[in-house]
């Protein structure tokens, strides 16, 4: 397989993916192909981890062979490797041992060498999901004033394949059937992009049993969301609510909140936490509550040559509110993690906590005295404690 990698002129395209029992690779999946750039040919790697791709080109070579060594050496489950003419499956079985599988093609193929080449979709733009919510025209085409959802929507659903796939494999998410579906919620879900391609991702690529409610206080949203649901024939339940009040029973197994606005980010985390939710999904949007309470508290020393200034005194208070979310989901029980999802091009509203049931709720220890460290030194309150009765 080194050798087929290796040679500029036969690999099409190869793929390494899994991992080894016991072990656990750098990257969740990586990429290989060979490219011509202005530079000439080089070998293109594209290393996924659980939110973003990474892409860096190798010269033919000694660049080339170190990259490809060092993947190598990395502990995937499998490597499926094409060439011009054969498709190579190699597979570590639980035993550690290697087990080849070549079939040769009917006819040779050409490698594709451009070097600006669209992301694989994990959707197709065609998808008729995407018509009916207005992405695309009737001939499943995108339209242009589109394109930023669209990528909004690709890189959540990105990031809810890994997250959804990593907590089932670790246990911390059960495994859907057709009879006990995997309940997921969409709080605040506006004309449920996320709700309807989150449905269609996992049902119909996936293959995972899904059911998804989204609550929103609209009744024109819920109105326009059932007639949606309906064109698509899936089964999904839509209801009028605020995210404090709305009542889900059985109660969801999946919380996504994108973009509430301010509190209403901290009423869906308060929601799953109450829910009992393993796994949550939330993309803040602005942070009025935080940001207005450093302008009427006293700034600690020596903080004061940041917080004269507007901006950074916002963006400082973007940073504490999650970082205090991220504390306060900890000693719930959760796993956080804080990660970006659509680049800042797109949006500037990019920030991801994503939280994992792993535990039962932490009453003492490090992570609250940390807490409660940091909100007494800025003379803070935040709208999740009080949710959470830790105030």
């Amino acid at each position: 397989m080194r050798g087929h990698l290796l040679d500029p002129d036969t690999l099409v395209r190869a793929v390494a993916s899994g991992k080894q029992k016991g072990q656990e690779p750098r990257w969740r999946r990586v990429e290989l192909r060979y490219v011509d750039i202005k530079a000439g040919r080089h070998l293109q790697v594209t290393a996924y981890d659980a939110t973003q791709a990474h892409t860096s080109n190798y010269a033919v070579g000694d660049a080339a062979r170190d990259a490809v060594d060092d993947l190598l050496d990395e502990p995937f489950a499998s490597w499926h490797v094409e060439t011009t003419t054969e498709s190579h499956q190699v597979r570590v079985t639980k035993k550690l041992e290697a087990v080849v599988h070549t079939t040769a093609r009917q006819e040779p193929v050409e490698p594709d060498r451009g070097h600006d080449r669209d992301k694989e979709r994990l959707l197709p733009e065609d998808d008729p999901v995407f018509k009916a919510l207005g992405l695309t025209d009737a001939q499943g085409r995108l339209k242009p004033s589109r394109h930023a959802k669209l990528r909004q929507v690709e890189e959540f659903l990105r990031l809810l394949d890994s997250s959804v796939t990593d907590a089932i494999e670790k246990g911390h998410l059960r495994r859907p059937t057709a009879e006990e579906p995997l309940r997921i919620a969409d709080l605040g879900c506006g004309n449920a992009y996320l709700t309807f391609t989150a449905q269609r991702y996992l049902a119909e690529v996936k293959q995972l049993p899904v059911v998804v409610t989204g609550v929103d206080v609209k009744e024109q949203s819920r109105e326009h969301n059932s007639a949606v649901a309906a064109e698509l024939g899936v089964d999904a339940e839509f209801v009028v609510g605020s995210i404090a009040g709305a009542q889900l029973d059985p109660a969801p197994e999946v919380v996504l909140a994108l973009h509430a606005c301010d509190t209403a980010t901290d009423e869906a985390l308060a929601r799953a936490v109450e829910w009992g939710a393993q796994l949550v999904l939330a993309a803040p949007c602005c942070h009025h509550d935080i940001a207005a309470q450093l302008r009427r508290a006293p700034t600690p020393s020596p903080y004061a040559l940041i917080t004269r200034h507007g901006i950074l005194r916002e963006r400082l208070a973007d940073t504490l509110t999650d970082g205090l979310r991220a504390a306060l989901m900890r000693m719930q029980g959760y796993r956080v993690d804080v990660v970006q999802f659509v680049e800042s091009q797109h949006t500037p509203r990019n920030t991801m906590l994503r939280a994992v049931r792993t535990g039962s709720p932490v009453k003492g220890g490090g992570v609250r005295k940390e807490y409660d460290e940091l909100v007494t030194t800025w003379s803070i309150r935040p709208k999740l404690a009080e949710l959470l009765g830790l105030a």
